[in-house]
């Protein structure tokens, strides 16, 4: 078993994963009920002028261990202003992450498609694979978190891509940062990266409230240079462009 603790793997990690396992479960989360006003008044600052920023609940990942190549973790719900305060103020408290699932969207000329968030959210013109946080969405009836479903969800949801025009592999990849897991599983669509584009721009355009701005096709490391992207995307793509 390895542990995900404190001195558990080091950030920066590239994991290569058999499979997900991940619970929901009751978790005081001390950040959250002792800093509960510094955390209102944060959310009031950062949601000024952005409607479509929503208070709702997400889960966060309290614990964690691999064993035998599985990834088995504790999720909590909270609301989505502890998290993006918690994140704003540099992960303070003990170990907790955001344990989130992405499409590693490949089209068939083995370019990457990713999103560029808009103007309105809380990562503005960040770029990386289709995911978002866990939330009630992705629980199951056994109290269990399908990350496996969140993939496609979240994919499709900001796309508008549907099931039947991609394909999921299998494997996990977990890319390990400071107070985040990137659990990114391989997808591919049987069309140039252009087209696959023009489409998924086509289909976000008849959305009432896109939640991507544009699709940015990422065909090496010079291209993932010159975008916004956050820590966990250029580590996760030179690990896969090492294997090609």
């Amino acid at each position: 078993m390895t542990s995900l603790g404190q001195n558990g793997i080091a950030d920066g990690a590239i994991v290569e994963l058999a499979g997900l396992e991940a619970l929901i479960e009751p978790h005081d989360w001390i950040f959250a009920r002792e800093r509960a006003d510094e955390i209102a008044a944060h959310w009031g600052r950062i949601s000024s002028g952005k409607p479509a920023m929503f208070n709702g609940k997400v889960m966060l990942q309290h614990r964690a261990a691999i064993v035998d190549g599985v990834f088995r973790a504790g999720y909590f719900e909270t609301d989505y202003a502890a998290f993006i305060s918690w994140r704003d103020f540099g992960h303070p408290g003990p170990v907790v992450r955001n344990g989130f699932a992405m499409a590693a969207l490949r089209a068939a000329d083995g370019a990457f498609l990713c999103g560029v968030m808009g103007q309105h959210t809380a990562n503005p013109g960040k770029v990386y694979f289709a995911a978002g946080t866990p939330d009630r969405e992705d629980a199951r009836p056994d109290g269990t978190l399908d990350l496996a479903g969140s993939v496609t969800r979240e994919l499709c949801e900001e796309t508008g891509l549907m099931l039947d025009e991609i394909a999921v592999e299998e494997s996990w990849t977990a890319v390990i940062q400071p107070g985040r897991i990137a659990f990114m599983r391989p997808v591919s669509i049987a069309m140039p990266a252009e087209a696959a584009r023009a489409l998924m721009l086509a289909r976000m355009a008849t959305q009432d409230e896109p939640e991507l701005a544009d699709i940015a096709i990422v065909r090496g490391p010079e291209d993932a240079e010159r975008l916004d992207m956050p820590l966990f995307m250029r580590p996760y793509l030179a690990h896969i462009w090492r294997q090609d």
